[in-house]
């Protein structure tokens, strides 16, 4: 009988010490202590982060956080929250501390884990001045009472308890391209790698929906079962820097051809950068190694 009871206390610490590493994690009380958002230099940052092509209808102004658009995946489907000002329906009541925590380390103004269709696993190697800046600027957007609608996912995708483990697993803020030998190439690194989460779409996932690092950029599966997301390394992506620069300004392909679905959305997003930007997005790519087809 003793043998089973220190087996059963042994199991219980087992199962606390795992709640207690994948507990959600916000930011601590005073991480935004002495930072004041700017809402000019947090517009640059709301169309870094591509915030309007998840957050806005299909047919509504990009300044509209109202939420609704839907995102198929193999766990289910997620359709994005109302993030405008409305205090009821959006966020405005929440705290700069509250947004901060929920952009960048996935955590609910109630405390939840949130689910990881919001790319926080990519936010969360953004600089905290740059987030307090974005908020600055979500503020001055206009409200929407758009009520929000539920995921609808199966069980036990629908168990937001299971999102702690996967954090632990999956949710690091290491960078991907770990020498980066150029100011150009930092700032490139943090464009795609963490504003512009690129990788979300455009690197495959493994069985329990983490990106497959060593694969990093070498194309994906559509959600939506339509077609693939294309391999954007140099094994496949043949434009030069330039070439890639222009496309993220006018959307216009060496072969004259245009930006479609998805995509267009983030060029609306990526020509509002500067050149300087663009040009380091490029050289990023440029940099990253190869994944055969």
């Amino acid at each position: 009988m003793a043998k089973w009871r220190i087996i059963g206390v042994l199991a219980l610490l087992v199962v606390g010490a795992g709640w207690y590493i994948t507990k959600p994690a916000p930011l601590p009380s005073d991480a935004l202590d002495g930072l004041t958002g700017d809402p000019a230099r947090g517009e640059i940052v709301f169309a870094a982060a591509g915030c309007a092509s998840c957050h806005t209808s299909e047919d509504g102004p990009p300044t509209l956080l109202s939420g609704g658009k839907t995102f198929a995946s193999d766990f289910g489907t997620f359709v994005a929250p109302n993030i405008s000002s409305d205090p009821e329906h959006g966020v405005g009541a929440w705290s700069d501390l509250a947004l901060a925590s929920a952009i960048m380390r996935g955590v609910g103004e109630n405390g939840a884990h949130l689910y990881p269709a919001f790319p926080y696993t990519s936010y969360n190697k953004a600089e905290l001045s740059d987030i307090v800046d974005l908020i600055a600027h979500l503020r001055t957007l206009p409200p929407s009472d758009q009520p929000n609608a539920a995921h609808d996912l199966a069980f036990p995708f629908n168990q937001r308890i299971a999102l702690g483990p996967w954090k632990f697993l999956f949710a690091n803020s290491d960078w991907v391209l770990q020498e980066a030998a150029s100011p150009e190439l930092i700032r490139g690194r943090y464009l795609v790698e963490a504003l512009g989460h690129c990788a979300e779409c455009h690197t495959p996932r493994n069985a329990l929906g983490g990106l497959d690092t060593a694969r990093w950029m070498g194309g994906a599966p559509h959600p939506s079962d339509e077609g693939r997301i294309p391999n954007i390394t140099t094994a496949v992506l043949s434009w030069s820097e330039r070439d890639i620069a222009e496309y993220l300004k006018s959307g216009f392909t060496p072969d004259f051809d245009s930006a479609g679905g998805e995509m267009a959305e983030v060029v609306k997003n990526t020509g509002q950068l500067t050149d300087d930007d663009r040009a380091a997005i490029a050289a990023y790519l440029k940099a990253i190694p190869p994944v055969a087809e």
